[in-house]
């Protein structure tokens, strides 16, 4: 009979240095990403959870507080700050759904679509920083796709 302490036993010490954890790997790309997007917002005022926040609203132009928050996986109290600033710097609106007064409506503005033809810009220096082929870049999104699905399923694989 195998016991806990035994399992345990069996996996090396270098099992549990930083360098070796998905996580950190995982954790570390995502600080690389935001520095290097930073020089790239800064120019529209933009951070870069707002930036996401654009990205989906240029696929609808419209979409509920709920919605945006279910795409991004952030929960109301830290997405309505972030749409205020959006708001304040004139690339949303924001306005209460008439058939629901609970729902509140992101619409782009006019400002707001016209930033749109700059992400192309911003798409291609991430991808030129990146050094990642486009197969590469998108082999690395299915894998983290997945992984990110696992994880929020709690999904474990044998």
């Amino acid at each position: 009979m195998t016991t806990k302490a035994a399992k345990f036993e069996a996996i090396p010490d270098e099992a549990l240095t930083l360098g070796q954890q998905l996580c950190f790997a995982v954790y570390s790309a995502g600080h690389a990403f935001n520095r290097t997007y930073k020089p790239l917002l800064d120019r529209f005022g933009l951070t870069y959870p707002q930036y996401l926040v654009l990205l989906a609203l240029w696929q609808q132009d419209r979409m509920t507080v709920k919605r945006i928050g279910e795409e991004m996986g952030l929960d109301s109290g830290t997405l309505s700050p972030l749409l205020k600033r959006l708001e304040a710097a004139g690339y949303v609106s924001r306005l209460r759904d008439p058939g629901d007064e609970r729902q509140v409506i992101v619409s782009l503005t006019e400002k707001g679509r016209h930033l749109k033809a700059d992400a192309f810009g911003i798409l291609a220096e991430i991808g030129k920083a990146s050094g990642c082929t486009l197969e590469e870049i998108h082999d690395l999104r299915e894998a983290l796709h997945r992984l990110t699905q696992r994880l929020g399923s709690g999904q474990q694989e044998s």
